[in-house]
């Protein structure tokens, strides 16, 4: 095994003070992993107000339907863009309101409105349950977003983790179905490559945030132990053809099992001929913004996603 980069001295810490960050999972850990959840509250995911939170049954013909939560800031004028968002959690937890008290901020520094997707989780709905989940709640946001004050031309797909993985799957999804319309999207740490086999997945076996061990958990959840051929539409690392996405951003740490695999996506989205921004953070671990908020490093990639939406929007405005 060679030997593993270094993790940012402030996330360093905060990993050896915090007792429950998921290294290695195991199957039978999965009840007890969604059972230590506890959702925030409405003060944090409304910033005491500023923001409406609102929950809507998003339908679809011939699919079950699904929530989504809708954050939109009380004092508005005129249709905003929508950031649609879809949790993290190796496929296997998670909630549509789990990240919402960050996205909150993000979307007051942005300009924006948050809907944020409920899917169905693994094993007990492996694929292609979470993926059309979410093409259906996207649909919906699509179809409804000019009655609900926001702007169906600028959609801009949102995920973390296995949310990114989703996020980069609904592109594709979106793509070859010929709608609905995405302005962009953003992938952060996207779990993207079912393959669970790069070199930075070897580096970082049991060290650091959600290791190879526990992508394989959330990943054979998802797939099953043998999944003979796989989708691109679950593991868009194996699409074979990454051209006419959205313009794409990317982040991912340095010492972090998805690290190669996501970089692997944006140099493929530009041998395509398309538009992508990566970041690799230097010491970043798996979710480190969520891990240690205050640290330096968290900020700057808080930043970071600001500035590169910022300029999306800018770019696409068109005077009234």
């Amino acid at each position: 095994m060679s030997t593993p980069p270094p993790i940012d001295p402030e996330l360093q810490q905060v990993l050896a003070s915090t007792p429950d960050v998921v290294t290695a999972l195991h199957p039978h850990e999965i009840t007890a992993l969604r059972e230590r959840a506890v959702r925030p509250s409405l003060d944090d995911m409304t910033m005491s107000g500023a923001f409406e939170l609102t929950v809507h049954l998003a339908a679809r013909a011939g699919h079950p339907a699904t929530e989504v939560v809708l954050l939109r800031p009380v004092a508005r004028d005129g249709a905003l863009p929508v950031l649609f968002h879809a949790h993290g959690g190796g496929m296997i937890v998670g909630t549509p309101y789990d990240e919402l008290p960050a996205l909150a901020r993000f979307a007051a520094q942005t300009g924006v409105a948050v809907a944020s997707v409920t899917y169905r989780l693994a094993p007990e709905h492996p694929f292609p349950a979470a993926v059309e989940d979410v093409y259906t709640g996207l649909s919906w946001i699509s179809e409804h977003a000019a009655s609900l004050g926001m702007d169906p031309d600028r959609i801009v797909l949102h995920g973390v983790s296995a949310g990114g993985g989703l996020a980069a799957a609904t592109a594709l999804l979106a793509r070859d179905r010929r709608g609905p319309a995405v302005f962009a999207q953003m992938l952060l740490c996207p779990m993207l490559d079912a393959r669970n086999d790069s070199a930075s997945g070897h580096q970082m076996a049991g060290r650091g945030a959600w290791d190879r061990v526990a992508n394989h958990t959330g990943w054979s959840a998802y797939l099953g132990d043998e999944p003979g051929e796989i989708s691109a539409y679950a593991s868009p690392a194996l699409a074979e053809d990454l051209s006419g996405l959205p313009p794409t951003f990317i982040d991912v740490g340095s010492a972090e099992t998805f690290r190669d695999e996501d970089i692997a996506y944006a140099e493929r989205i530009w041998a395509a001929g398309g538009h992508a921004e990566l970041h690799v953070w230097a010491g970043g671990v798996h979710g480190f913004d969520a891990l240690a908020p205050e640290a330096v490093l968290s900020q700057q990639a808080r930043a970071a996603r600001v500035q590169w939406l910022t300029r999306q929007l800018a770019a696409a405005r068109v005077p009234a």
